[in-house]
């Protein structure tokens, strides 16, 4: 399943190439489930956490309005924040090949840096108790809004598992490399203009060292 895909420019013999967190590099299902369940236990309200494992990736707030009034989304989205570190982050679980993904773009010289719409204090903590190494951490940002920290970091690659992954790294003018380890499968992917489709990150040490030398050809 492994494609080199096309070649973005790189800018300099190290790349930058930025990472999704959830459903990319971290499992987050069993810890978010947690969390949603305790939510809907402190406000009352039926939450159907199953459902909203399923269609991780957009903004918080836009999981919430399917739960909670307009009035109230702030709010909510505040407490489960509050919550997050105590019920989400020890359930969650490395992804396949994760580490070594990170690993690779760092042994080639290269910086790896997390792009991802989830609040950026609790990213951190994800990639602290799973002990996985990045250069820079950029949360609140989905789809296109991505690409402005893509393009601030010079990030040649940008790695995701949804389709807002896809139009983020086309913004940043970066090569979309997808895994269909999230919400979105591979021929959603390929049609969204992924550029690449590994089946999961253990495949991606493997493509980056082909992409490293095509690109230095």
């Amino acid at each position: 399943m492994r494609e080199l895909g096309r070649m973005a420019p790189m800018t300099s013999p190290a790349p930058t190439v930025g990472f999704d967190l959830d459903m990319t590099l971290i499992d987050s299902r069993p810890g978010i489930h947690a969390c949603y369940v305790e939510l809907s236990a402190r406000t009352g309200t039926y939450i159907d956490a199953d459902l909203v494992v399923t269609r991780l990736g957009p903004p918080l707030e836009t999981e919430m309005a399917n739960w909670f009034p307009a009035d109230r989304i702030t709010a909510m989205t505040t407490l489960y924040r509050e919550i997050y570190p105590a019920y989400a982050v020890g359930g969650t679980l490395a992804m396949p090949g994760a580490r070594e993904a990170v690993a690779a773009v760092r042994a080639a010289g290269g910086r790896a840096i997390v792009v991802t719409a989830k609040w950026e204090p609790n990213a951190k903590l994800h990639l602290e108790h799973l002990g996985i190494d990045a250069d820079a951490v950029i949360g609140d940002l989905w789809a296109e809004r991505k690409a402005t920290a893509l393009r601030e970091h010079g990030a040649s690659v940008y790695v995701g598992d949804h389709v807002g992954d896809v139009r983020g790294a086309r913004g940043a003018d970066a090569l979309s490399v997808t895994v269909p380890t999230g919400p979105c499968g591979a021929g959603e992917l390929r049609e969204a203009g992924a550029d690449v489709v590994l089946a999961d990150l253990t495949e991606f040490p493997a493509w980056f060292a082909g992409y490293l030398a095509a690109s230095r050809a």
